[in-house]
């Protein structure tokens, strides 16, 4: 039942063929980003572009997948088209358990086809599917066919699709898993565009047995318990994340108006409470999750002046309402809704793109680009431009749009307006709560605000103790870094504590991996780190542009001497764990 080697499916393009690889290391690298970081290093090339043909794109789950309750996501590792680095996304849906079903640990999509592609993926076999009809469809469009291609597949099937910024290979365009989760942040959509790769289809038409042991019901039933019945994780069913929105404007950290502000009287219209009582339709989870945190609206549209309408339904959670709500200053939930919709349709990461537009709305505000570059009027507020202008930014419709799908910083030093970029290595998070979390995100492995939970620690404290938060950085880390190597949501990281993932592990015959966990998560934080550094990052090369060190929080303003140290000695922390400088 329980292996002490990966099964990893290594399918290239070029060639169409697929090759089943039995790889040693399971007590080393545990799986999900240990796994990724193991496979990058076997089939990547650092020192190669990310475009190069034969670099690959990994996906992984981890050891306690299909086994325990929330162990729910996937790693997509790659080199970034955003930055020429190596790096992560993590995707739930029903990809993790359908790659269980397939009996596989991971698959490494290689080389590059000749033409549009599905490849549809089972226990068994690969098929090679001719797309050209699929090329240039939305994800909508695209998923819709895809499920009636493979209609008949048996077991647990999930879809990964992109849509037009990625077959144009936007720097932010992402990966549509099933609909209403994604692989977003850093291009992962551009790596499948670049190979023709229009969709994959996960087949989980295998089977796998669980533990009969007693140590394995019992760990269960712990876990299980813990999520239903201490209320601990209630707040992800009930509002979601989007509760979070009135609390961090309250605390004047919610950026408005690309940043302009962090608090704004207008948060009533777009509260959780107020998405939940007028626009939610209904929750889903991913699967293997008891918690259904994924929240899906709906807005409608009319089609006849007699009261006609269609509707359609977009997930929503607090990244993107802050994206394309805030930050565009658009304060109508239907509003929001629709450009949440409009991204996903294109196949855009939502917060890359929100973000990016509100630098495109200040900059035209400010006369340093014009109509001639925007093409429609981009005004705080103004949702219809905003709607037009997202289609133009995943088609790259004229030079401007295109420099802008490479990333607000890479437009910015082309046309000006650098000061007022909101970028923290990437478009920033939701989250303006000060100097730690601008430090964490400029200079986290991903770039993510999930890297490690400056956002959360920086809403309890104001102190400014540079040790203790660079302790806080380094030590969180680690601990997360284990978490992705189970694959395990987030939203669990207090359930599965350190304790509990031993004993979970140790009842399904992970013994080895149990016993070491915190060396474990130290060797997998470094290998991850040597692939960053080695593939061109240096945190001396990252800057914070001036417009975060404008901010006002609810600590009051931003403290420019200790941002600075704070990333100075942050960065010098990280060169001496990696490179012993």
């Amino acid at each position: 039942m329980i292996r002490d080697f990966f099964r990893v499916l290594e399918v290239d393009l070029s060639q169409k063929k697929a090759r089943l690889h039995k790889i040693d290391g399971r007590d080393e690298f545990i799986g999900g980003s240990g796994l990724c970081a193991l496979l990058f290093s076997r089939f990547g090339k650092v020192n190669e572009p990310w475009d190069d043909p034969m670099q690959p794109l990994i996906f992984a789950i981890g050891p306690l997948t299909g086994y325990f309750p929330l162990m729910s996501k996937t790693i997509c590792a790659f080199k970034s088209p955003y930055n020429n680095q190596y790096t992560e996304s993590h995707g739930g849906g029903r990809s993790a358990l359908s790659l269980r079903f397939s009996d596989l640990d991971a698959f490494v999509i290689t080389g590059c086809s000749s033409e549009p592609v599905v490849v549809a993926i089972g226990s068994n076999d690969v098929e090679f599917v001719k797309a050209d009809f699929l090329w240039g469809l939305d994800v909508i469009q695209t998923g819709k066919i895809v499920r009636k291609m493979f209609h008949r597949a048996k077991g647990h099937r999930s879809i990964l699709r992109i849509g037009p910024a990625g077959e144009r290979k936007s720097a932010i365009s992402c990966i549509n898993v099933d609909t209403y989760r994604h692989f977003g942040r850093l291009g992962a959509g551009a790596v499948m565009g670049h190979k023709k790769l229009k969709a994959i289809v996960i087949q989980g038409d295998a089977s796998f047995p669980l533990p009969e042991t007693r140590s394995y019901k019992k760990a269960y039933k712990e876990v299980f318990e813990d999520i239903i019945g201490s209320g601990m994780m209630k707040k992800y069913h009930d509002l979601g994340t989007p509760a979070n929105i009135k609390r961090l404007n309250d605390l004047k950290s919610l950026p408005w108006r690309n940043l302009l502000s962090t608090s704004d009287n207008e948060i009533e219209k777009i509260s959780g409470e107020v998405f939940a009582d007028d626009h939610l339709l209904r929750n889903l989870a991913c699967s293997g999750c008891p918690i259904g945190c994924i929240h899906v609206g709906y807005f409608r549209e009319k089609f006849m002046k007699d009261h006609r309408y269609f509707f359609e339904q977009v997930a929503y959670d607090y990244e993107p309402i802050f994206a394309t709500g805030s930050m565009l200053g658009i304060t109508k939930p239907a509003e929001i809704l629709k450009l949440i919709f409009k991204s996903d349709e294109m196949g855009l990461d939502v917060i890359s793109a929100g973000v990016a537009l509100a630098w495109a709305t200040e900059a035209f505000k400010r006369e340093i680009i014009s109509i001639r570059e925007t093409i429609v009027p981009l005004n705080f507020g103004d949702s219809k431009g905003y709607l037009e202008a997202m289609e133009y930014l995943a088609k790259a419709q004229n030079d401007f749009y295109a420099s802008l799908s490479k990333g607000t910083l890479y437009a910015a030093s082309i046309y000006g307006g650098q000061e007022f970029a909101c970028v923290l290595g990437q478009e920033m998070a939701g989250y303006a709560t000060g100097e730690l979390f601008f430090v964490a995100q400029s200079l986290g492995f991903r770039h993510s605000h999930l890297d490690v939970g400056a956002y959360s620690y920086e809403q309890k404290y104001d102190d400014k103790d540079l040790d203790k938060h660079i302790d806080f950085l380094l030590k969180d880390e680690v601990k997360r870094v284990f978490l992705n190597c189970m694959v395990a949501c987030l939203f669990s990281r207090g359930v599965y504590t350190t304790e509990r993932l031993k004993r979970c592990l140790e009842s399904t015959g992970y013994n080895n991996i149990a016993e070491n966990i915190e060396a474990l998560s130290e060797k997998i934080r470094k290998d991850r780190w040597k692939l960053r550094f080695s593939s061109g990052f240096n945190p001396d090369d990252i800057s914070i542009p001036k417009r975060f060190y404008k901010v006002v929080s609810w600590k009051g303003p931003v403290d420019k001497g200790y941002l600075e140290r704070l990333k100075k000695e942050y960065g010098r922390r990280l060169k001496r764990l990696v490179l012993n400088e």
